[in-house]
C-alpha cells in the first residue's frame, strides 16, 4: 500500500529539525494524548468489569442465586420436604434452609450497631466457600449448639470483641406481656470470625447454628427461606419457574438474584457506558491534534510538495506521505497506551497499595466501594475494541490534511514561497 519513497519521506517529516520544533512539540503530545486515551479507557473498563465480577461473586457467594419464600406468614413449616425436592431438580446446586431476621449486637465492651442474624445449618455452612475459606480467626468445628456465634471481622472490630467474649442479639421483635412488649435478648460466644471481602458483609452479618436461631426467631418449626445456588447464575428465571412447578399445588414465592438487585448492578452498568464515553474524549481530542499537527506540518512543507510534484510524484502518493505521518502517530499511541493499560491493570492492587504509602490517604474505602481490594478483569474484546477505536479515529484524522496536501497547487505553492 505504502512505498518505500513515501515512508522515507513521510518519516523525515516527522524527524523535526531546527525551526520545525513546534510542529514536532504537537505531534508529540498528539501521541500522548491517544496513549493516555487508550491507556485510560482499557483501564477504566476493566476495573469496572472487575467491580461488577467481584460485587457478583461476592452477594452470589453468601446469599445465593435465589430464595423460595412461603407464599403467607408463619415460613415455610416443610422446609426440609421442600429442599429435597429443590435439590433433585436438574440445573441446582445446593439448596439450604434459613432462618433470618434484623437485629441489634451489643457487647460488653459497650460497642453497638444494627445487623442481620442468619441461622444455618453448620454443614450447608460448611459448603459455602466464601465463608468456609475466609475464616480469619476461631473454627468451624465449634459452630453447632444453641451458644455459637459466626461474625465478621469489621463487626468484631465495631463490638470491640473476640473468640471467646459475648455478643448480645436483641430482636425488635419482643414478647408481648401485660406492662408491654419486651425486646428478645439472647448472648451468644463468638466461635469464629469470617472476612468476606465485601464490607456490608464483614460488618453487619452474624450467623448461628438454625435450632439456635429457630428458637431465637420464634420459628421452632419453620424456615424463613430456602437459599438455593444453581450451576448457571444466568439462568435462574428457568430455575424458578422450575421450582415453582415441582413444589405445585403448595404456594410459595420464588426471588432471584437478578430481581433483587436489579437496580444495584443497572446502576453499575450505567455508570460503565457513562465512563465509556467521557473517556472517549479524551482520544476524539488527542485525534484533533493530529488534525491541528498535519495541518501545520502541510502549511510548512508547501514547497517540498511543490518541488515532489514538480519531480514526478503524483497527488495519491503525496496523500500517502501525510497519511503515514498522521497514521504513525495513531499506531505508537495506541501501541503505547494498549501496553501502558494492561500493564496497570496487571499491577493496580500494587499500584494502589503503593500510592497509600506515599500519600498517607486511603484511595479505595471499603465504606463506600463495599470491596476491601481494587479489582481489574480484561475483557478481550473490549480492549480489541478500544484498539481499534484509536486506530480508527487516528486514521480518519489523517484524511482530511493528507488531502489537502495532496490538492496542493505547485506553481501557487513556489510563487508564494
Amino acid at each position: 500500500m505504502f512505498g518505500a519513497f513515501e515512508r522515507k519521506v513521510a518519516f523525515r517529516y516527522l524527524r523535526a529539525r531546527k525551526g520545525e520544533r513546534f510542529v514536532s512539540v504537537i505531534a508529540t503530545f498528539s501521541l500522548v494524548g491517544i496513549a493516555l486515551g487508550v491507556a485510560t479507557l482499557i483501564i477504566v473498563m476493566s476495573v469496572m468489569n472487575g467491580f461488577r465480577q467481584e460485587l457478583l461473586g461476592r452477594i452470589l457467594g453468601l446469599n445465593g442465586h435465589l430464595g423460595v419464600y412461603a407464599a403467607g406468614p408463619g415460613g415455610l413449616r416443610d422446609y426440609d420436604d421442600i429442599t429435597a425436592r429443590i435439590r433433585q431438580l436438574a440445573g441446582i446446586d445446593s439448596a439450604a434452609p434459613i432462618v433470618e431476621g434484623q437485629v441489634l449486637l451489643t457487647s460488653e465492651a459497650g460497642g453497638a450497631t444494627g445487623g442481620l442474624a442468619r441461622g444455618i445449618r453448620p454443614e450447608d455452612l460448611r459448603a459455602r466457600p466464601l465463608l468456609a475459606g475466609n475464616i480469619r480467626a476461631g473454627s468451624l468445628e465449634a459452630f453447632q449448639g444453641e451458644d455459637a456465634i459466626l461474625i465478621g471481622t469489621r463487626l468484631a472490630q465495631k463490638l470491640g470483641v473476640g473468640i471467646g467474649d459475648r455478643v448480645t442479639l436483641v430482636s425488635p421483635q419482643g414478647r408481648t406481656t401485660v406492662i408491654g412488649t419486651v425486646p428478645r435478648l439472647r448472648a451468644y460466644t463468638v466461635v469464629a470470625m469470617f472476612e468476606a471481602g465485601m464490607n456490608e458483609y464483614d460488618s453487619s452479618y452474624v450467623f448461628l447454628p438454625l435450632p439456635a436461631a429457630q428458637i431465637y426467631f420464634q420459628m421452632r418449626d419453620a424456615a424463613s427461606q430456602i437459599e438455593v445456588f444453581v450451576r448457571d447464575p444466568d439462568r435462574v428465571r428457568q430455575a424458578s419457574r422450575e421450582i415453582v412447578d415441582a413444589l405445585s399445588p403448595r404456594p410459595v414465592r420464588v426471588l432471584d438474584w437478578q430481581a433483587s438487585n436489579s437496580s444495584f448492578f443497572a446502576a453499575v452498568q450505567v455508570e460503565r457506558n457513562v465512563m465509556f464515553l467521557i473517556l472517549t474524549l479524551i482520544i476524539i481530542v488527542a485525534a484533533f491534534n493530529i488534525v491541528s499537527s498535519l495541518i501545520m506540518l502541510v502549511k510548512d512543507k508547501g514547497r517540498d510538495i511543490a518541488i515532489l510534484r514538480t519531480m514526478g510524484a503524483t497527488r495519491g502518493a503525496v496523500m500517502r506521505v501525510f497519511l503515514i505521518c498522521g497514521t504513525s502517530i495513531g499506531v505508537l499511541g495506541t501501541g503505547i497506551g494498549f501496553a501502558l493499560g494492561l500493564v496497570f491493570c496487571l499491577n493496580i492492587e500494587s499500584i494502589r497499595q503503593a500510592l497509600q504509602a506515599l500519600t498517607g490517604t486511603q484511595l479505595f474505602s471499603p465504606e463506600v466501594y463495599f470491596l476491601t481490594r481494587l479489582p481489574a478483569v480484561v475483557n478481550p474484546h473490549e480492549v480489541a475494541q478500544v484498539v481499534l477505536m484509536g486506530l480508527g479515529l487516528s486514521l480518519l484524522a489523517t484524511l482530511y490534511p493528507s488531502w489537502r496536501a495532496a490538492r496542493t497547487d505547485p506553481v501557487e505553492a513556489l510563487r508564494n514561497e
